[in-house]
């Protein structure tokens, strides 16, 4: 089914961000390498943890197909719920992820499963959304190079991520929340890109050990 079935609204494309000047490569690596461990990724581990929730607009385009509505992603304890949806056509679908496989639903003709998520979205959108390496790039941190080859990152000046490039996807981020002694800076305004694909997010809320 395509994606403007999904969400019935029109799609929309967008221009990379203009260049900003690049931090110290060096300290912004050491600068991240500490931000992943208060986020709970030093290790390497899977972007599915620990538990964290956001709300977002986001819009999605593969060509000229494409479409906008609100996120909510939340994740824990090994387990995702994504559900999109579009307020103006009262249209959406649910994304549940756990180690079982995958379900979506929302769909005409009913709830559609599949042991991979990211194969079930490209069925269902015709988009390629990399949902394993997602719980990673939406909060400025690199994904697994084991699972998702190496990490090319580009430092703003104040050392947070300006871009990561990683299987063959191009995340830019554009704005950032202020971190805390508790919780470290998040971006809230990202871009990913691949090819005719594209998904932009405006973070409007973050909320760290949602599920804890």
């Amino acid at each position: 089914m395509a994606l403007t079935a999904l969400l019935g609204l029109a799609g929309c494309a967008s221009l990379p961000p203009p260049a900003a000047p690049a931090g110290d490569a060096d300290t912004g690596a050491a600068a991240q390498r500490r931000r992943l461990q208060a986020l709970g990724l030093d290790d390497g581990g899977d972007c599915t943890t620990p538990a964290w929730r956001l709300t977002a607009r986001v819009a999605l385009a593969s060509g000229r197909q494409g479409g906008s509505g609100r996120l909510d992603w939340s994740q824990g304890a090994g387990q995702l719920h994504l559900q999109l949806a579009a307020p103006v056509t009262r249209q959406g679908w649910a994304l549940d992820v756990d180690a079982g496989g995958a379900t979506l639903r929302g769909l005409e003709g009913g709830p559609r499963r599949d042991a991979e998520a990211a194969r079930l979205l490209r069925d269902a959108t015709g988009m390629e959304i990399p949902l394993g390496a997602l719980g990673c790039w939406l909060r400025g941190a690199q994904a697994p190079q084991a699972a998702f080859g190496p990490a090319r990152i580009t430092y703003a000046p104040d050392l947070l991520p300006q871009r990561i490039m990683q299987a063959g996807w191009v995340v830019d981020y554009t704005a950032w929340a202020a971190g805390s002694d508790r919780v470290p800076a998040l971006p809230t305004r990202i871009e990913l890109r691949r090819g005719e694909d594209r998904v932009r997010l405006v973070v409007e809320a973050w909320e760290e050990g949602a599920d804890e």
